[in-house]
């Protein structure tokens, strides 16, 4: 008999509209496996928000059969995007698709890249 169960936590992403934002938000999404028969009351959020990362753990709290609520475990992280390698990790020769130059990217606050 198996008495303890491993329950893997949903995670929705929101606000990954570029092709920057695709890609790191599949990254984020492969820390977690997809499973459609989805049961437990865990779930982590990734938000991207003018370029910054927000990540939130919840579980849901049912109040009765008709209202359900969340509440936050914690901890709460808050990323900024630096490099983004292609491949495998490698500090000496390897290729970046992305990194973040703030004397280009900081001229207008308006520009996202995520």
């Amino acid at each position: 008999k198996q008495w303890y169960q491993r329950r893997v936590p949903l995670r929705p992403g929101n606000n990954f509209n570029t092709r920057l934002g695709h890609s790191v938000g599949r990254m984020f999404a492969s820390l977690f496996p997809y499973d459609p028969q989805f049961r437990g009351r865990n779930v982590v959020t990734f938000h991207n928000q003018r370029d910054f990362i927000f990540l939130r753990r919840h579980r849901y709290v049912f109040k009765n059969n008709k209202r359900v609520g969340l509440q936050e475990l914690g901890p709460r992280l808050t990323l900024k995007l630096r490099r983004l390698q292609k491949g495998t990790f490698d500090t000496q020769g390897g290729e970046y698709e992305w990194y973040y130059n703030h004397k280009q990217m900081d001229v207008n606050r308006r520009t996202f890249f995520l």
